[in-house]
């Protein structure tokens, strides 16, 4: 697996909001259940899920630090934001982040590494099966493995989870199959 490693340098471009607004996927991170590997105080789940930028969570021990998102029913993850700045918090960038997966902290898969080389800003890890499908699950778990510097303790400033929206839209565009003009009065919705 330590072949096929992403590494991520730059990610100003990458926008989750941009891909919300869109309609094709959802932020579901607050149907969730958080807990840290451990914090500081005041540098907790609160800051790394208060959508700003300017605040972040520290950890407070020994790696690797960890973030666990438990959902009450299985949730079809497609992608996970992270939000990182190595301009500002330098050695507590995290390096190296394992993302796995599973129903509970027994099964947990490790189903993608991501290496970082100085990120400033959104880093986009798309979470897939073999088939290249989002993956349901109960449990996500990101892991942060190593820090630039050897930094001992780590800055994450915010995590977005998204799932895909449900395919009812398609049923909808549809009704614009309509030819009578009888019909097409069911082509919109209100």
């Amino acid at each position: 697996m330590a072949d096929n490693i992403p590494t991520i340098k730059n990610s100003y471009e990458i926008d989750p909001i941009k891909h919300e607004r869109s309609g094709s996927v959802r932020e579901v991170g607050s149907q969730a259940i958080w807990s840290l590997s451990s914090c500081k105080p005041g540098f907790g789940v609160e800051q790394l899920r208060d959508e700003r930028i300017d605040t972040y969570w520290q950890s407070d021990g020994q790696l690797p630090h960890l973030v666990n998102i438990q959902f009450q029913r299985k949730t079809t993850v497609s992608d996970i934001y992270i939000f990182t700045d190595y301009k500002l918090d330098e050695s507590y960038t995290p390096s190296r982040i394992s993302i796995r997966v599973g129903k509970h902290f027994n099964d947990l898969q490790e189903i993608e590494v991501v290496m970082l080389s100085e990120p400033s800003g959104w880093v986009h890890v798309p979470i897939k099966d073999i088939r290249d499908k989002p993956i349901r699950m109960f449990m996500v778990q990101i892991a942060v493995t190593s820090n630039h510097q050897n930094g001992r303790d780590t800055h994450i400033r915010q995590i977005q989870i998204h799932s895909p929206t449900e395919c009812q839209n398609i049923a909808i565009n549809n009704f614009n199959t309509f030819s009578t003009v009888a019909l097409q009065q069911f082509s919109t919705i209100r």
